[in-house]
């Protein structure tokens, strides 16, 4: 019996099967809902591929990984952040793109992802470059094409930098949130009569109320808003009620003189002013006024006594000064800021005479001196309660600062995905704007109060003899040294015209009298 001497064929091995996930990216969403779009051309080419390697088992999942309308300058994206889950639950071998820019165009980012799936023993593969990480050669070509990849999106970032720059410097509009008083037309600004109208009127109404917090009780109290817009998504954006912080910027925004602002500097912008020098600068003037003493200092022209004290005990809006003329005779008045705006209706019997309510606080303020014991407890409550509101106003700027430089972070990253070529993030920039602006300015208010009280240290021997020899002392005061003094004495009176009671909070905690009738 004879045996050959060729042994037998053996079995071939089939390859292990290596599933691959196909991504696809478009960084604007034009042309999504078309039959056939870049996205399906991405995924054509990627199956394409992964059929050209079906020797090594390469199968391509069933599943669309498709992120249209996202930048390659962020990761989050949302079929981008499901291929990781897929990922992480293993359910994927390899990571299939058209081109290396489509994954990510941070060579940070590109960085972390490479590491992350070679943990995870995931492969990755560029059809368009025709490397894949399962080689040295291709590890190495995928490094130096994300360093280009890198480097073309930090220069598109420069040059939008700079175009935008020589833009404001022209006096163009290049983006920001819209001010009152301006509509955006054709990428330039272009004056809103009604609404410049209403600006000129606010500029007017801060001067005759000499207090930032008074004109926004009045601007509220009137309904009026900030500027209110659609944004590029269609979404209603703005119209919310003033603040202090947001009413300073208006005052002092240079667009309103025609000018545009660029960092510190200011260039002649392309559009209307709406408010002249004459008006900008007196309020100017008084800003910066009130920047040095803290806002105490307030335009008292008629004297009133309780300026900036009063306020509506019934819906507690700010008590205006108002006086009429009968036979030769100025009589004056507290009148609640909500009747003035809205009508006495809004607020009925929100009227009060103003000699009548000054002489029943004059008095209240009379009996803190002629008790010893009550003199002693508002000495130690001022001075406590001076203490307590440094370290409110400390640990708030620290807050503010902190938030500060998150946005400042936002900001510059915003930035460069724009220069990348994101429209839809200029929303987003524009509301970091606003942000920042606002949480600049109470940074600068939190520094200036606690500037204001460390200027008026309470000195508790003068303070006493103050309060102990109130009579002779305010016998021999100015009527402005009275409104001073007043002012450093009082938090707040409030005056309910349905009773005539009236409620005297003082500033240094000491007991209110209450129930008073003026």
């Amino acid at each position: 019996m004879t045996r050959s001497l060729k042994s037998k064929p053996e079995a071939q091995i089939a390859p292990a099967r290596v599933r691959c996930a196909i991504y696809t990216r478009k960084s604007t969403d034009e042309g999504l809902n078309q039959a056939f779009n870049t996205l399906d051309s991405q995924r054509q080419a990627a199956e394409a591929y992964v059929k050209s390697q079906v020797g090594a088992g390469w199968l391509a999942l069933p599943e669309r990984y498709d992120d249209g309308g996202f930048s390659g300058a962020t990761i989050v994206r949302p079929a981008f952040n499901r291929l990781l889950s897929d990922i992480d639950a293993g359910r994927v071998d390899a990571v299939v793109v058209y081109r290396l820019d489509r994954l990510t165009r941070s060579l940070a980012d590109f960085a972390n992802l490479m590491a992350s799936f070679a943990n995870r023993g995931v492969t990755f593969a560029s059809v368009t470059e025709q490397f894949s990480t399962s080689t040295p050669g291709g590890r190495v070509f995928l490094n130096v094409m994300a360093s280009f990849a890198q480097y073309e999106r930090e220069v598109i970032s420069e040059r939008t930098r700079d175009k935008m720059s020589a833009a404001r410097r022209k006096g163009m509009w290049t983006g920001g949130t819209p001010s009152l008083g301006y509509d955006l037309a054709n990428k330039r600004l272009v004056v809103n009569a009604a609404e410049a109208e209403r600006v000129r009127a606010i500029f007017e109404l801060y001067l005759r109320q000499g207090s930032l917090m008074a004109t926004v009780e009045a601007l509220n109290a009137r309904g009026w808003t900030a500027k209110a817009w659609t944004n590029q998504a269609g979404r209603a954006a703005g119209g919310e009620r003033f603040s202090k912080h947001s009413l300073r910027r208006l005052l002092s925004n240079p667009l309103y003189l025609g000018n545009m602002p660029y960092g510190d500097e200011l260039h002649d912008g392309q559009h209307e002013a709406i408010v002249d020098c004459e008006l900008f600068d007196a309020v100017g003037a008084q800003l910066r006024t009130h920047g040095r003493d803290g806002g105490a200092t307030l335009k008292n022209k008629h004297g009133a006594l309780l300026k900036g004290l009063v306020f509506c005990a019934a819906c507690g809006f700010a008590m205006t000064y108002s006086y009429t003329q009968r036979g030769g005779r100025q009589y004056g008045y507290y009148v609640c800021g909500r009747a003035l705006a809205e009508g006495a209706r809004a607020c009925p019997k929100s009227r009060a005479p103003a000699g009548e309510l000054e002489q029943h606080v004059v008095a209240q303020v009379r009996s803190i001196g002629r008790d010893a014991a009550l003199v002693e407890a508002t000495v130690v409550a001022a001075q406590n309660d001076m203490q307590t509101r440094k370290a409110e106003l400390l640990a708030a700027s620290r807050d503010h600062e902190g938030q500060v430089r998150k946005l400042a972070g936002e900001r510059a990253n915003l930035i460069k995905a724009i220069g990348q070529g994101t429209p839809a993030l200029g929303d987003r920039l524009s509301e970091v704007d606003r942000l920042l602006e606002e949480s600049q300015g109470r940074v600068a208010d939190a520094r200036a109060e606690l500037l204001a009280l460390n200027r008026h240290q309470i000195d508790e021997a003068r303070l006493r003899e103050t309060l102990e020899q109130f009579d002779p002392v305010w016998d021999e005061l100015f009527p402005k040294e009275r409104t001073r003094l007043l002012s450093l004495l009082l938090e707040r009176v409030a005056f309910d015209g349905r009773t005539g009671d009236v409620e005297i909070r003082f500033r240094t905690g000491a007991p209110a009298a209450l129930g008073r009738s003026a």
